[in-house]
């Protein structure tokens, strides 16, 4: 087959299917120039990958070789979800502004249209069209706005968020998700993505269980990334940390519990928010 390799991945949990493709990338991704490479970086390992995630609140959640700590997970959990960065977004009619582009909560739960006065909840709308429709194949958030990404300088990653109840087990509801990613830094991003969109995942099935006055599951998580890459600026830290942790420790001590430590990462959020409004 010629072109860029399709791969898959899988794994019980978040952090062994997250593990589980970073290896596949390593060992059969292409090699491929990018427009982010500085002289003398070796080429991207890149591929078009697929991860599932058969039980995404499964432990152990956490891995702990990914570029962050807890209270950088908790802080994007909190971006994503809660919007604590919106203000953060520049003008798109300001030239002169040069704040980001975009955050994915606005996207999600605020996204505009010029047209339009008022903004769209995706989110809310999956909920409720879920709850009045159960066997719905129409329930899904975009990002993207051909109006202003298919030229701005940074646009958006994520692209899509697409919901499907199923009925099991009698009268059990599951919620199973396929998010999918233009391009994902598999190193540096994608453990984080992945994590926060699960919590959205949480989010989601609370708040139709809230509609419809049923208990709704978590399903298996897909996350789908047309270009999920490696940079060649970080195989040596890629290598020595990653690769290095595989040979050196067991997948337990590799890892951390969500149910250990997810205190530690509530508490943290005051100190979060007051580095957010010095942002």
């Amino acid at each position: 087959m010629h072109g860029i390799p399709v791969l898959m991945a899988r794994g019980k949990s978040i952090a062994e299917a997250w593990e589980n493709s970073l290896v596949l990338l390593d060992r059969e991704g292409c090699e491929i120039r990018t427009m982010y490479d500085k002289e003398g970086d070796p080429p991207s390992r890149d591929c078009s990958m697929t991860i599932v995630i058969e039980q995404p609140l499964s432990e152990p959640m956490i891995h702990k070789d990914f570029p962050g700590g807890l209270e950088d997970l908790q802080e994007y959990v909190m971006e994503v979800l809660e919007g604590i960065k919106n203000h953060l977004v520049r003008d798109p009619r300001n030239p002169a502004d040069t704040r980001w582009e975009y955050t994915y909560n606005q996207r999600l739960f605020h996204y505009t249209v010029p047209s339009f006065d008022e903004p769209f909840d995706q989110i809310e709308n999956i909920a409720r069209k879920l709850a009045r429709t159960p066997y719905s194949r129409r329930a899904q958030a975009i990002t993207w706005k051909v109006w202003e990404d298919s030229e701005c300088y940074d646009p958006a990653c994520l692209q899509s968020v697409w919901c499907r109840l199923t009925e099991e087990e009698g009268d059990e509801l599951y919620l199973s998700v396929n998010v999918r990613f233009r391009s994902n830094d598999a190193y540096k991003a994608a453990f984080m993505n992945i994590f926060a969109l699960v919590r959205l995942q949480e989010l989601i099935a609370r708040r139709i269980g809230e509609l419809c006055g049923r208990e709704v599951k978590l399903g298996r998580y897909v996350h789908q990334a047309d270009s999920y890459h490696l940079y060649g600026a970080y195989f040596e830290e890629f290598e020595q940390r990653f690769l290095g942790g595989l040979q050196r420790r067991s997948f337990v001590e590799r890892t951390f519990h969500y149910s250990v430590v997810g205190d530690l990462m509530e508490e943290a959020r005051p100190k979060i928010m007051e580095k957010v409004a010095r942002m």
